[in-house]
């Protein structure tokens, strides 16, 4: 719970006097001649006022003074303690409950903003520009982990589905001016457009793609605007082949890493797969890789056997022993290897035969 320091340190405070008197008032006992057990058992009943009665006789003057004396000191450093304790609790529910109003009115105050919808990898990246360049922001994600980092970087959040209506208002959607809408996945940023496009006919939606099919849904939705990472990153790394330092970085490893890195910031992911003297696809084109290995990537390149860099190559490029296929796609959705299509073989993809 969110409370205050002060809080907390009277808790520690009171339970370290709690103990000490605790200690104190035992370790008396015992000095009067009763057993460690006895000793414990009498200041346990007597601190939280069960009252089952003395151990022992208390008869003597100063054992009953010293007995008062613990009634009182460990009864009020009891309720200091739960007192504590309870306004902990409240200070904290308290602060959860006034920091969420808070934010409900700063959002609802907000005009011509920017929501993202999803905190992700993208969506990190794309608040942090925005924060540079001086636009107010709105983030919405179902991640309780993602929000509280959008939070602790000081952006307004909701919490929920992007594609419900209530959660798009809560965002203050009437009056945003562009609502980005980056998750990866695909068929969640199109509901996500639809929404909001019956919410708002004015507002500008920028939407995430990972293919250009996804692209033409994402604008028949109502996008004004698609972003294929994809696509971007191949078409970034082709144009630094056509330079001369482009060629010199995809034949040096270490370069081609430190390239990758760059990549992987965006979501995005660039791998080599070799084509061995034992692979199928040797002595074939590229046009007879089975096209489920090339769903969600773009090939770039072919580094050939004697390290030449064939650049955006067609569909009818011929691959030899020692080529090297480069590809660019999403982080994690890239294929280990690619495979020759058995021509004449009914193949099903998401339900479609191709």
């Amino acid at each position: 719970m969110d409370a205050s320091p002060a809080t907390v340190t009277r808790i520690r405070r009171g339970l370290l006097v709690l103990a000490g008197i605790v200690s104190v008032a035992v370790c008396g006992y015992v000095l009067a001649g009763w057993s460690w057990l006895d000793a414990v058992y009498m200041v346990v009943i007597t601190v939280f006022g069960v009252g089952y009665g003395e151990v022992q006789p208390i008869e003597h003057p100063a054992l009953k003074i010293f007995t008062i004396g613990v009634i009182l000191a460990g009864c009020s450093a009891g309720l200091w303690v739960i007192g504590s304790v309870v306004e902990f609790m409240a200070e904290g529910t308290i602060n959860k409950a006034l920091g969420k109003r808070r934010m409900t009115r700063q959002i609802g105050e907000l005009v011509g903003h920017t929501i993202v919808c999803g905190f992700g990898r993208v969506g990190q990246m794309l608040c942090a520009e925005l924060r540079e360049a001086g636009t107010p922001l709105v983030v919405i994600d179902t991640d309780p982990t993602r929000l509280a980092e959008a939070s602790a970087l000081g952006h307004p959040v909701v919490a929920g589905d992007a594609a419900e209506e209530r959660v798009l208002r809560d965002a203050n959607i009437d009056t945003a001016a562009v609502l980005a809408v980056v998750l990866p996945d695909e068929a969640a940023n199109v509901f996500i457009t639809l929404s909001a496009r019956e919410l708002s006919e004015s507002i500008r939606i920028i939407a995430r793609g990972e293919r250009h099919e996804t692209e033409r849904k994402l604008l028949r939705a109502g996008a004004n605007g698609v972003v294929l990472p994809t696509a971007a990153g191949a078409n970034r790394i082709a144009r630094l082949i056509t330079k001369p330092s482009a060629e010199v970085l995809l034949r040096d490893g270490t370069g081609m890493a430190e390239l990758n890195e760059q990549l992987v910031a965006i979501g995005l992911e660039f791998v080599e797969i070799p084509v061995t003297t034992d692979s199928e696809l040797v002595g074939t084109t590229l046009d007879d890789i089975d096209p489920r290995d090339l769903a969600a990537v773009v090939i770039v390149a072919i580094r050939t056997a004697d390290g030449g860099i064939r650049r955006n190559p067609h569909s009818m490029t011929r691959l030899e022993p020692g080529d090297a296929i480069i590809l660019v796609g999403r982080h994690g959705d890239l294929p280990k290897g690619l495979h020759r299509v058995t021509h004449g073989a009914e193949i099903t993809y998401r339900g479609s035969k191709i």
